[in-house]
């Protein structure tokens, strides 16, 4: 068996297989690693596009759509590589992106999860962070996500300002996710509460409650699409957001003072809920509705708490990012 499995879960994804798988395979250190593309119950052309143009790609295939987190989980189950990468399927890796991880991996025994930098793909060549994870992700205390390279709508040109080789972060982006197989599985793997969106950052959280790191690689890097499933705006996405957001503060706060960090958030919901009714973005009012209805429904599944809030660790996770974005006007990391 290679050292790493790179995973890639598929979902009617044809156009995106055509369009980025070749760069993976090319791209990729075949002694190294083996490509394989999980297949999460495609209804479109996905599973002949496998067969008759990646013939030398390895392939799991699902028999109805597992979600994001379901898929990876069943996928790790059946490979059980000592290393894998969640790999989106709008990813274009460059020849060289995965030697940094492994040897970073190799060298650190306590490190759980690394991430390459994420930047963004695009057809004018620019070296633009990629929204969905940057150089690596922080928390704040209200537990709104931002990264190095974005934060809320503002995205940075990459100038090597975070060019620091390694950096312990408090979650790395599931577009590209580089896990210790065994240590994801004792973990549980990801939450398929979720289904999709920020699946990761709980991931990252539990990674840190057990007392191993998360790390961004600036020595490697990638570059992502983004939107290839949902895009920005789509009210799917907005409710998977808002939901899964409350959730994950809920499993993965200590019980005492969660309540009241809790409706603080709440709160800031509600902001955003009205903004979106002021631009009569009426799909995405009602998403954050059923994102708040249906988090009080699934809330009660969790019963066990840490004792110690991981973010406690990370001075960036004390920010106020609301407050430094809107007010102070800091619309940088």
């Amino acid at each position: 068996m290679k050292k790493v499995a790179v995973i890639i879960l598929n979902w009617n994804g044809a156009k995106l297989l055509r369009r980025y798988l070749p760069t993976v395979v090319s791209g990729t250190n075949g002694d190294l690693a083996d490509v394989i593309v999980a297949d999460n119950g495609s209804t479109d052309e996905s599973r002949d596009v496998l067969a008759t143009e990646f013939p030398e790609v390895k392939t799991l295939l699902f028999e109805e759509n597992h979600g994001f987190a379901g898929g990876y989980n069943l996928a790790l189950e059946k490979t059980r590589y000592p290393y894998t990468v969640l790999l989106n399927s709008d990813v274009r890796t460059p020849a060289g992106w995965l030697e940094p991880l492994v040897e970073y991996m190799d060298d650190n025994g306590d490190v759980a999860a690394v991430q390459p930098k994420l930047l963004h793909d695009r057809d004018d060549g620019r070296e633009v962070f990629e929204y969905a994870g940057g150089a690596g992700g922080f928390l704040d205390r209200n537990g709104f996500a931002f990264c190095r390279g974005r934060v809320f709508g503002t995205v940075e040109e990459d100038r090597g300002q975070y060019d620091d080789r390694a950096k312990d972060v408090f979650w790395a982006t599931g577009a590209c996710l580089m896990v210790r197989t065994d240590e994801y599985l004792r973990l549980g793997g990801l939450d398929t509460a979720f289904f999709a969106h920020m699946e990761e950052i709980d991931l990252c959280w539990r990674i840190h409650s057990v007392g191993h790191r998360v790390v961004a690689l600036s020595g490697s890097k990638v570059y992502h699409l983004g939107g290839g499933s949902l895009p920005q705006g789509n009210p799917r996405k907005t409710y998977l957001n808002f939901r899964n957001n409350l959730l994950l503060l809920h499993k993965n706060m200590p019980a005492e003072g969660k309540r009241r960090k809790l409706v603080v958030r709440r709160l800031y919901d509600t902001v955003a809920l009205c903004v979106e009714a002021l631009k009569w973005n009426w799909g995405n009012v009602m998403a954050i509705l059923r994102a708040h209805r249906d988090f009080r429904k699934m809330r009660g599944a969790y019963t066990e708490f840490p004792t110690h809030d991981a973010r406690a660790d990370f001075s960036e996770c004390r920010r106020n990012i609301v407050l430094d974005y809107y007010l102070k006007r800091k619309h940088t990391f």
